[in-house]
């Protein structure tokens, strides 16, 4: 039975927080003590108290394992010394409870085989308990009935059953501290550790885990199972793309052949029982699939910020899945919580959460690929960062090897909303490798691409963000040169892209709005949010308000002493539109820039970005048709080989 475990009972570590707790379990404000626990496995309960699982980490995402695995029916096992009931619940589509079955078990076992059958569409299972002694549960968790089955390939052949083997990759760059962590958090359970196969760690950065402590500690203990690559800063593509280039070579870290790959950011902290539960799935898929982690905010643990994300091809920019929330707060709204009757439809709840979200592709903050997928269908793309696990994501797809996000695997990691990459340096790859992307996965006309550009030109000059639509020419020109310089820009984008952003002082960082003279004040510029049932008319209002402004030259004045500073969330185009200078805090807080309205500077980005469009459309198909040419090339063994040889 335990070698067939899916999902173990998971405890939080001790001395965590309320709203943490509320991730693993619900103590019933009833209870007149609160359980304990010495280990993350086993739970001592007194006597008169109800405590419930359907939480996060401990409920069973049913729905995806009816939809992905092998699997007809699930077991439930719960070791109990004492007396106890425990019963056990299943959640529909919306997230009404029904009772399944429930049994009174005094020191032993209690046992359930649940059919799958019902979740077709969403719901969880889950077990709650009811002590009449003090009672202390030894062991729990979900099971198989069978050991896994082979796979079915998309051309109908069969592999597999694979062992639980992963080999681990997290590439680096300047944090130390971070990969060390990372290292030490999977060292820590025994479980995961015996999975291990080996680690890969390509190191970017000038800054290096090797200098931090923890890090001997941490290395001895993986042995000869540990491997760093000091490699040139390649971006998050070419640290991901060595973990892969190794893992599936005949050097030392891929001698053990393992059957998974896992990719895992550095800056992020784990669950490692996630690793345990990534590797279930993937062995008891139907067929094999990429497995996806989600992620919950480092800054506020008890939110899950991204649970599933697809491509709109409307557009091609990534967005939520359909009935996606970002930065849903479980300690605020548990899985029970359904709303109340008469609440707004937009009103927050955990309805959708029991829904079965479907999605095009997974962050490689934490991401799962089967080794057969990945010898099939090649390196990542050599985008530098961002698009690059997106591509993948939609690659594997188009090859029949789907991916599923998964509910109870989780990384912490902190959120977008706490960084500026969509107008700092990373915008440049944002834009270019979207359109790289696109010219390989899209096949319908541009124009809703080219809108998209436009309409965030268009809002990057209302913002004065003139740093981010000069790079974003950048990008669309470097798109435009064609695939065969990809490698050799792979290292010098970055640094041709900071020097242009050094040009303008919006990118540029002064340590406080302090250090500038007293905002002078901006009467009638809206600071809060332009919402409400009247939301749309107020906004074309605003619109024409601020174009008319931006369209008159500028006070220069304002140029040196601001009229307003900004938190970030007032940092709106309604609100920068009407201004001719002001400072902008920092998406992390520990700056600002001073953005200055230039009208000249303006009018001469938005007609390059027009031309630029207008050339765009004109040679995508050529250039579509050029960059699905390459890719075979670029996602190469023998091309990456280069790269890393050179390094």
């Amino acid at each position: 039975m335990k070698d067939n475990q899916l999902q173990r009972f998971l405890l939080p570590h001790l001395g965590e927080p309320h709203d943490v707790r509320m991730l693993y379990l619900i103590e019933s404000e009833l209870n007149k003590e609160r359980a304990t626990w010495t280990d993350r496995t086993s739970i001592s309960i007194p006597a008169g108290s109800e405590l419930s699982f359907l939480t996060y980490f401990n409920a069973f995402p049913a729905s995806y394992w009816r939809r992905w695995s092998q699997l007809d029916s699930v077991i439930l096992r719960v070791e109990v010394h004492g007396t106890a009931r425990i019963d056990v619940y299943r959640s529909k589509l919306d997230g009404a409870r029904i009772g399944i079955e429930g049994k009174v078990v005094t020191d032993g076992v209690a046992e359930f085989e649940l059919s799958l059958a019902p979740f077709e569409v969403g719901g969880w299972m889950w077990w709650e308990i009811t002590t009449e002694t003090d009672v202390t549960v030894t062991e729990a968790g979900w099971y198989a009935p069978h050991a896994p089955k082979p796979q079915i390939m998309p051309d109908g052949t069969e592999v597999g059953p694979f062992p639980a083997r992963v080999t681990v990759g997290i590439p680096t760059f300047n944090r130390p501290a971070d990969a060390v962590a990372a290292l030490e958090a999977l060292a820590s359970d025994p479980a995961v550790d015996a999975v291990i196969d080996a680690v890969i760690m390509p190191d970017q950065g000038t800054k290096h885990p090797a200098d931090e402590p923890g890090y001997e500690d941490a290395v001895a203990h993986f042995g000869k199972r540990f491997h760093e690559f000091r490699q040139g800063n390649l971006g998050g593509s070419g640290g991901y793309s060595r973990i892969m280039y190794e893992a599936l070579g005949d050097g030392a870290a891929g001698a053990a052949k393992s059957p998974y790959i896992l990719y895992m950011d550095d800056d992020i902290a784990i669950e490692p029982d996630s690793v345990l539960r990534a590797l279930a799935i993937a062995r008891y898929a139907k067929s094999p699939i990429l497995v996806g982690g989600q992620m919950l905010n480092l800054q506020e643990r008890s939110h899950l910020h991204s649970m599933g994300e697809v491509v709109n091809r409307g557009d091609f920019m990534w967005t939520a899945a359909p009935h996606v929330h970002y930065d849903h707060d479980f300690a605020a709204h548990p899985l029970s919580d359904r709303g109340k009757f008469g609440d707004k439809p937009d009103a927050p709840n955990s309805r959708d959460l029991h829904r079965r979200i479907d999605v095009d592709y997974n962050g490689w903050w934490m991401c799962m690929i089967p080794r057969v997928v990945a010898e099939e269908i090649g390196q990542p793309l050599p985008l530098f960062i961002k698009w690059d696990d997106a591509e993948y994501g939609l690659r594997a797809g188009q090859h029949g090897y789907p991916t599923a996000t998964w509910p109870g695997i989780a990384i912490w990691h902190m959120a977008w909303s706490d960084k500026d990459d969509a107008i700092d340096w990373q915008a440049y790859f944002h834009l270019r490798n979207r359109l790289i992307v696109a010219a390989m996965q899209h096949d319908g006309e541009i124009d809703g691409i080219i809108r998209s550009m436009l309409k965030a030109t268009v809002k990057h000059l209302l913002c004065l963000e003139y740093s981010t639509v000069a790079i974003q020419i950048e990008a669309i020109k470097d798109f435009m040169k064609g695939p065969d310089q990809l490698f050799d820009i792979l290292e010098t984008s970055l640094p041709r892209i900071a020097a242009i952003r050094k040009e303008y002082p919006d990118a540029v960082i002064l340590p406080s709005a302090a250090e500038l003279p007293r905002p002078t004040g901006t009467p009638g510029v809206p600071i809060k949010d332009i919402g409400g049932r009247l939301a749309p008319v107020k906004k074309a209002v605003w619109l024409a308000k601020g174009l008319k402004h931006s369209l008159r030259p500028a006070n220069p004045a304002h140029h040196d002493v601001p009229q307003a500073n900004f938190a970030p969330i007032e940092a709106r185009w309604f609100s920068l539109s009407r201004v001719d200078g002001a400072t902008v805090a920092t998406a992390d807080g520990r700056g600002v820039v001073y953005r200055k309205r230039d009208l000249d500077k303006a009018k001469d980005l938005f007609k390059q970005t027009r031309d630029l469009h207008k050339e765009l459309k004109a040679n995508f198909d050529q250039l579509r048709t050029q960059y699905r040419a390459a890719h075979p090339d670029l996602v190469s063994r023998e091309a990456w080989s280069k790269v890393f040889d050179s390094e």
